[in-house]
């Protein structure tokens, strides 16, 4: 009688077990941070002039000095019903803020800069602009926003929302937006100055470029919408800098002839508003030059250094001044073959390479309360992590100040003294804590739940390949629920493989989609993914051999990885398939169709088929112009290989896509179709690169119930 009742109760145990066990459903892993299934970030931001944090809780602001975290003390400023009365639409506090100070938050709402005065629960201060602006760029000194509408830019005050900066009619000049195609770490076109009395924006001529075709579906007929597009070979944008004067309403243009179609980037300020520096490179992007200008003439003042290689220079961070001088700024620069730091002297050019690592540096985070010491980020020894360093000014030491192993995101205080540090792992879902910089101390502030400790998921390994010269290359091994190592299972290959992109690190899940979780848990998949060379944060010489020649490196990596697959005894060799996107997309086709036998089924979403047709900034980069390498284009060109397909293959794009445009997969088919080769393609109406919002679970659904049903 009592091994019959523990069996039942084993029994009962068992069955509640599987009750509580949930399972992904595909549409809830594609759209999950609306589903919940994401970690919950808590919002921490400083307070200007101050050691003090703001941070949300239920709706209610509060304050606590960043020395009093660990203690109950906390001072509440205001909370979501407070701000109702004065914005009645407002439904949660704003995410984020423009400036908090110890009176009030400033923080951009329904086409308005707001200044709360959360002493008095009041609005202080409001600046109205258009709803149609765009790029919206707020400065606290000047108390005004600059903004652009279609190609012009304009700026809002207190008293009038829309002051001309430039009114030209002719649509191919921009103003105040990004140019280059956001290439060279740019992304934005308007930069104030630092004490809020002019502003730089960046403008392009695009009357050479050639317009390309798309059509819009929604109208009744469907119309023409010609957006320019700079295919490689052909004519570029014409750049300019201009500099508004607040005061005197003038413009004036930096003096500089770029009818040769030269790149205007990384632009910045002096500390005095005096200088405008600019880093310029020649469309071949193999010279930069770093070039000073008067704000007040435009004119130019001097050279301040040259870089130059046969592959190719690409700057990507501003000139960063020390909080000390109005001469000496930090350049960052991967001339010796990994991104570091270099000290240079407006007057007396370089003094000197302040670091020599082996490893990537991202970014600069900052300046210490001392203000001898850069705070950055940067990989480390393990290039698929980010970590916070403290780099001492005068020396180079260099002090790890985020040793846990992740990828880790810094915030420093207006002082520099403390450290917001939040950062995540492939097993930890987020951790914030506040960090004293010089009395190494720390508080643990925020842990992040896991949301998938209910589910039914697989599990995500790490996977270190080496090549045949014995260098490392990164992937990921997702292992179906209830993995059974006697069994044999088919494979999805998840690949991008070029530059500027790294899918294998080390945060939550090990950077994986949650999609590719469904995948190994409810349809016993194993998921694959390497980053092979091209890929970023390895160093240049890693990332550049593609020059000339995208597509040959990369494939011989992922292959690599299949031979890898090939020697575990739970996979199924006669079941691969591989999906990507983009630059994946080409890599798809490309081991598809170069490599037939290897695949049984094969999706490629938004491919670049024939490198001749994708823009000018990127692709002369890495290719050159198509008439001086015709035989580097020739042999990645895709069309050149449909008569090798083997297998099932599904091309996915978005009808009106102005990356890559949809000329590469409609001018693929018919190469399919005059060889008489049958293959599947679906497109996204009205959807541009990325398939995005609720249509992003259709899209997931088609990819893999593709796979799912092909790779037999």
């Amino acid at each position: 009688m009592k091994k019959l009742t523990t069996l039942i109760l084993l029994l009962f145990i068992s069955v509640l077990t599987a009750q509580e066990v949930k399972h992904l459903t595909l549409e809830d892993a594609v759209l999950s941070y609306s589903k919940g299934l994401n970690p919950e970030q808590k919002r921490f931001q400083w307070v200007s002039n101050s050691d003090n944090v703001v941070f949300e809780d239920n709706n209610i602001l509060f304050l606590k000095s960043a020395s009093e975290f660990g203690k109950e003390t906390k001072a509440q400023l205001f909370e979501l019903t407070d701000l109702q009365k004065e914005l009645p639409d407002i439904k949660r506090l704003p995410f984020s803020f423009l400036k908090i100070t110890l009176d009030e938050v400033i923080f951009n709402y329904n086409n308005s800069i707001i200044n709360y005065n959360y002493k008095k629960k009041t609005i202080s201060e409001k600046i109205n602009y258009p709803n149609q602006a765009e790029n919206t760029e707020y400065n606290d000194e000047a108390k005004a926003v600059a903004y652009t509408i279609d190609n012009n830019l304009y700026l809002a005050t207190t008293s009038d929302p829309k002051i001309a900066i430039t009114n030209i009619s002719d649509k191919n000049i921009v103003s105040g937006q990004a140019i280059a195609r956001s290439e060279f770490g740019i992304t934005k076109g308007i930069f104030w100055s630092n004490n809020g009395n002019s502003i730089a924006f960046y403008q392009k001529d695009e009357t050479g470029v050639t317009d390309y075709p798309l059509v819009d579906v929604t109208t009744t007929p469907a119309i023409l919408n010609n957006i320019k597009y700079p295919m490689n070979g052909m004519a570029s944008e014409i750049p300019k800098v201009g500099l508004f004067n607040l005061n005197t309403r003038n413009v004036v243009y930096l003096n500089i002839d770029t009818s040769d179609e030269h790149y205007l980037t990384n632009l910045s300020w002096s500390p005095d508003n005096n200088f405008v520096m600019l880093a310029e490179i020649n469309r071949d992007q193999k010279h930069m030059w770093f070039n000073i200008y008067d704000a007040i003439t435009g004119n130019k003042i001097k050279t301040l250094f040259e870089e130059q290689n046969e592959k190719w220079v690409e700057p990507e961070h501003s000139a960063v001044f020390l909080p000390t001088s109005n001469t000496e700024f930090l350049w960052l620069s991967e001339r010796d073959g990994f991104m570091n730091l270099y000290l240079y002297d407006t007057n007396k050019g370089l003094i000197k390479q302040l670091t020599n690592y082996k490893w990537v540096i991202k970014d600069i985070v900052g300046f210490d309360e001392s203000k001898k010491n850069a705070i950055i980020s940067g990989t480390g020894t393990d290039p698929r992590e980010n970590k916070i360093f403290k780099v001492s000014i005068k020396t180079g030491k260099t002090e790890i100040l985020t040793p846990e192993s992740g990828s880790h995101e810094g915030s420093l205080s207006s002082f520099g003294n403390y450290l917001i540090d939040s950062y995540s792992s492939i097993d930890v879902p987020g951790i914030t804590k506040i960090k004293s910089i010089s009395k190494k101390k720390e508080q643990l502030v925020f842990t992040a739940k896991n949301p998938l400790s209910d589910y039914q998921l697989g599990t995500t390994e790490f996977v270190i390949l080496k090549d045949n010269s014995g260098t490392n290359l990164y992937g990921r091994i997702i292992k179906p629920a209830n993995f059974d190592a006697s069994k044999k299972y088919p494979v999805l290959v998840y690949v991008y493989g070029g530059p500027h992109a790294q899918l294998v690190t080390n945060n939550w899940l090990g950077g994986s989609n949650l999609w590719m979780q469904w995948m190994a848990s409810e349809q016993d998949y194993v998921i694959f993914t390497l980053d092979n060379h091209g890929s970023e944060s390895r160093g240049f010489d890693f990332e550049s051999v593609i020059h000339r020649q995208v597509g040959e490196r990369e494939m011989e990596d992922q292959l690599l990885g299949i031979n890898y697959l090939k020697t575990l005894p739970f996979v199924n060799s006669n079941r691969l398939a591989i999906f990507g996107w983009s630059y994946g997309g080409f890599m798809t086709n490309s081991l598809m169709l170069r490599h037939p036998g290897v695949f049984s089924t094969a999706v490629a979403g938004g491919p670049v088929t024939n490198w001749k047709w994708y823009e000018i900034m990127y692709g002369e980069r890495y290719m050159d112009r198509w008439q001086e390498n015709e035989e580097g284009f020739n042999k990645a060109q895709i069309h050149n290989y449909v008569q090798n397909l083997d297998g099932k293959l599904l091309e996915i794009i978005g009808s009106i896509d102005p990356v890559v445009v949809p000329q590469h997969t409609m001018t693929l088919l018919d190469a399919f179709i005059k060889n008489k080769k049958q293959v599947d393609f679906f497109s996204y109406p009205m959807h541009p690169h990325n398939v995005r919002g609720i249509d992003r679970a259709h899209l997931m659904k088609k990819v893999l119930d593709y796979v799912i049903e092909n790779n037999q």
